[in-house]
C-alpha cells in the first residue's frame, strides 16, 4: 500500500469527519452562527462564491455571511458527498446542495414561512486538510447548477 493510501477503516473515519464539516458549516450558516465557522473552515481557507468572488481567510468568510440581510432565512439541504480523493491528511469531495430561501418578514404559519426568491441546486467542491489531528475545510468552490424562481 503506498504511503498516502489509507486502510478502509481509516478512510471511512476521514470521510465521516469531512462529511460532518460540510453539514456543520451549512448548519452554522443557516442558524446565523457565523462566528463559529472556524470550527469548520481553516483560518486560511478560501471560498469561491458562485459568482466567482473569492473570499480569502475564515475572517472574510464570516464577514461575508454576517453582511447578508438580517431577515434572510436560508436552508442548505445537503444531499450527498462524493469523495474523490482521501489520504491521511487531505481529502477532496463534491457535495450536492439544495438551497432554499425565505424571509423572517413573512408570517410563520402551520407549514412555516413561504419560500421566496430563487431556489437552487448547487455543488460544493471542497478540499479538506487535517492539521494536528483536526480536519477543516481549506477550500470551497460553490456553484449553482439549476434554479427555479419563486415569487
Amino acid at each position: 500500500m503506498p504511503d498516502d493510501m489509507l486502510d478502509p477503516l481509516s478512510r471511512l473515519l476521514a470521510e465521516n469527519n469531512c462529511r460532518a464539516l460540510v453539514v456543520i458549516a451549512a448548519h452554522l450558516i443557516d442558524s446565523g452562527e457565523f462566528t463559529r465557522l472556524p470550527s469548520a473552515f481553516s483560518a486560511d481557507a478560501t471560498l469561491v462564491r458562485p459568482d466567482g468572488t473569492t473570499l480569502s481567510g475564515c475572517d472574510a468568510i464570516i464577514a461575508s455571511y454576517a453582511a447578508r440581510p438580517a431577515e434572510r432565512i436560508s436552508r442548505h439541504l445537503i444531499q450527498g458527498t462524493n469523495f474523490i480523493e482521501v489520504t491521511a491528511n487531505t481529502a477532496v469531495a463534491a457535495t450536492q446542495v439544495l438551497l432554499w430561501s425565505g424571509s423572517t418578514n413573512d408570517e410563520a404559519g402551520q407549514f412555516g414561512r413561504p419560500a421566496r426568491g430563487r431556489q437552487v441546486v448547487g455543488r460544493f467542491n471542497d478540499e479538506f486538510a487535517r492539521t494536528d489531528g483536526v480536519w477543516r475545510i481549506t477550500k470551497r468552490v460553490a456553484s449553482f447548477e439549476l434554479f427555479v424562481d419563486i415569487p
